[in-house]
C-alpha cells in the first residue's frame, strides 16, 4: 500500500551544538517487502539495524528510507580527515595528469570524490551515539505516520472488498436457486431422449433409469461447493476484521474461493449459472489484485 511518513528529532549538546535528524519513509505497492535506504556517511554502519527496524514494523511494500542529519554549531561533524590517504590520492592524480598531458589544475572537488579520505569517528563516541538515538526516534515517527496513511487507505479498500463480497453472495444465492431444479430438469431431458431412441416406453427399466439419473444428479450437484464457498467468505471477512496483518491469508482464501467457483462452473449445464460464475470470477480477480497490496 502507498504512504508517506516524516519524522524529525533534535537535541542540543552540552557545547551548544544542535543535532537534528530527519527521517522520511515512502511506500508503494508490492507483493513482498523491498527496502532501499539512504543514510549519512557517519551512519553507514547502521544500515542493517535500520533494515531490521523497518522489517519489524512493515511486512509488505516497496519501502524507501532517507535519513539526513543537520548539525548546527562548532565541531559537531563526527568525521576526520585521513591526511596520508588524501596526499596519496593527490599524488596519484598528479601522475595521471602528467601521463595524459593534461594541463588542468587538480581541484578540491577531485579529491573529495574519493569518499574514503573521510573517516567516521568511533561508533562509541557521544555524538555518533546521540545521532543514532535521534535517528531511531525519527524513523519510528515516520513509520507511524506512514502506517496511519496506509490505514486510511486500507479502510477504503476494506469497504470496496466488502461490497464485492456482498455482490458475490447475491450471485451465489441465485446459483443455489437455479441449481435446485437442475436434477429434475436433467431427469426429464434424459428420459425424453431415451424414449425417443427406443420408441417404446414399456421397455424402459425405470429402476435402472432412476439410478442413472441419480448418478448424474450427484455429479451435477453443487451444494458442497456452495457451502465451502460461503465458508471461505466467512473466513475472509473474519480475516479482514482481525487486528493482525492478513494480506497473505486473504490472498490464500481468494484462491480457495476461486477453486470452488471453477468447480461450480465445470459441473453446471445452465447458461444462467454459468453467467453468475463468470461474474463471481471477475469480482474475485479484482479482489485478488487489491489484496496483493494489503499488508
Amino acid at each position: 500500500m502507498t504512504g508517506f511518513g516524516r519524522g524529525e528529532t533534535a537535541r542540543t549538546l552540552e557545547n551548544g551544538a544542535t543535532i537534528t535528524v530527519t527521517a522520511e519513509v515512502r511506500s508503494v505497492n508490492s507483493r513482498f517487502i523491498e527496502i532501499a535506504i539512504r543514510l549519512p556517511r557517519t551512519m553507514a554502519e547502521r544500515e542493517l539495524e535500520c533494515r531490521e527496524l523497518i522489517r519489524k514494523r512493515l511486512e509488505r511494500g516497496k519501502i524507501s528510507v532517507n535519513i539526513s542529519i543537520d548539525r548546527q554549531g562548532a565541531e559537531t561533524t563526527p568525521l576526520s580527515l585521513n591526511e596520508p590517504l588524501a596526499k596519496a590520492y593527490f599524488n596519484l592524480l598528479d601522475r595521471l595528469r602528467t601521463t595524459t598531458g593534461l594541463t588542468a589544475e587538480i581541484q578540491l572537488r577531485d579529491l573529495t570524490s574519493f569518499g574514503d579520505i573521510f573517516t567516521a569517528e568511533d561508533r562509541a563516541s557521544d555524538a555518533t551515539t546521540i545521532e543514532w538515538e535521534l535517528a531511531q526516534k525519527a524513523l519510528n515517527e515516520a513509520v507511524d505516520q506512514l502506517n496511519a496513511m496506509r490505514a486510511s487507505e486500507g479502510g477504503e479498500l476494506e469497504r470496496d472488498l466488502r461490497s464485492r463480497i456482498a455482490l458475490m453472495e447475491e450471485r451465489t444465492n441465485e446459483i443455489e436457486r437455479s441449481n435446485s431444479t437442475t436434477a429434475k430438469e436433467e431427469y426429464e431431458k434424459l428420459k425424453q431422449r431415451v424414449v425417443e431412441l427406443v420408441n417404446d416406453v414399456q421397455v424402459l427399466n425405470d429402476q435402472r433409469l432412476e439410478l442413472e439419473i441419480a448418478l448424474i444428479a450427484e455429479r451435477l450437484d453443487i451444494t458442497e461447493e456452495i457451502v465451502r464457498f460461503r465458508s471461505h467468505v466467512k473466513f475472509f471477512l473474519e480475516a479482514m476484521a482481525a487486528p493482525e496483518a492478513a494480506g497473505r491469508k486473504l490472498n490464500f482464501i481468494l484462491q480457495e474461493m476461486n477453486r470452488e467457483v471453477n468447480t461450480i462452473g465445470s459441473k453446471t449445464n445452465s447458461a444462467q449459472v454459468a453467467h453468475h460464475v463468470v461474474f463471481i470470477k471477475q469480482e474475485l480477480e479484482k479482489m485478488r489484485e487489491q489484496v496483493q497490496n494489503i499488508e
